[in-house]
């Protein structure tokens, strides 16, 4: 196995266990949107579904933003291949986002809630206890300082979050994982990428917050596990705090 995989794997079971994401016997729902972080995620579940001792299941839902230019028959595929459920939902979210039926709220800020709404009801329908999304540590600092700057709040993305007095709960195993990583991984395993079909890809206040941490991480290697460490050690509700490093109890062997 390439040391990508193993890098990939390893960082994917210390969230998945040390946050106690999944259990046995759950359903879990992945938001498959085609590009290499969920293409990702999803192989990553799968493969943590094959070593580890408990049985749980895994349902890949697909938006379609109404662009029209995703493969779903290449998702399809690689789902099949995991042993992974798959739907495709067609929406028209994407040309209603830049109309001007859209004119108080970013095109960004309207795709994302209608997605989100309607993952939240395809995994409630499935009955799915948990959403798995793609979001990696790169997302998660990304999200800090947008709401710093943007916001004045220091807050950002939880790798577990409890929605709707817990009837669904988000968990986002490749808090871990940086951009890179799930980059690299993608590439080596030749997963079916799907190309960006938003004419507002890299227009974002996002995209402008991404081109400053990509500066700061070339300029300081330390900068990326420094914030990891402010963010989990602040001891503030709306932050993450380290993953349990607890191993998992082994069987014990039967007495001859």
């Amino acid at each position: 196995m390439a040391f990508v995989e193993r890098q990939a794997i390893s960082l994917c079971g210390k969230a998945v266990h040390g946050w106690s994401m999944i259990h046995d016997g759950e359903r879990v729902a992945i938001g498959l949107s085609g590009g290499k972080d969920s293409l990702s995620l999803t192989w990553l579940l799968a493969e943590r579904r094959r070593r580890v001792p408990i049985d749980f299941s895994l349902t890949a839902f697909h938006i379609e933003m109404g662009y029209h230019t995703v493969d779903h028959q290449a998702l399809a595929r690689f789902c099949a291949e995991l042993g992974v459920e798959f739907q495709v939902l067609p929406t028209d979210f994407g040309p209603r986002a830049h109309s001007p039926e859209n004119r108080e709220n970013s095109p960004c800020f309207f795709c994302a809630l209608h997605r989100r709404q309607e993952l939240f009801k395809l995994a409630g329908a499935a009955g799915c206890a948990k959403l798995a999304l793609a979001h990696h540590q790169d997302d998660i600092f990304e999200t800090t300082l947008m709401n710093l700057f943007y916001s004045g709040s220091l807050s950002t993305m939880l790798p577990v979050q409890p929605l709707f007095k817990g009837a669904l709960t988000i968990i986002r195993p490749l808090s871990l994982m940086s951009a890179d990583l799930t980059r690299r991984l993608a590439q080596h395993k030749g997963l079916p990428v799907q190309p960006a079909c938003c004419p507002s890809a890299g227009q974002s206040r996002r995209g402008r917050v991404r081109g400053l941490l990509d500066d700061l991480l070339r300029e300081n290697r330390k900068v990326r596990a420094n914030l990891w460490h402010a963010l989990t050690h602040s001891g503030l509700a709306r932050l993450p705090t380290p993953p349990s490093t607890q191993r998992l109890a082994r069987p014990r062997r039967r007495a001859k």
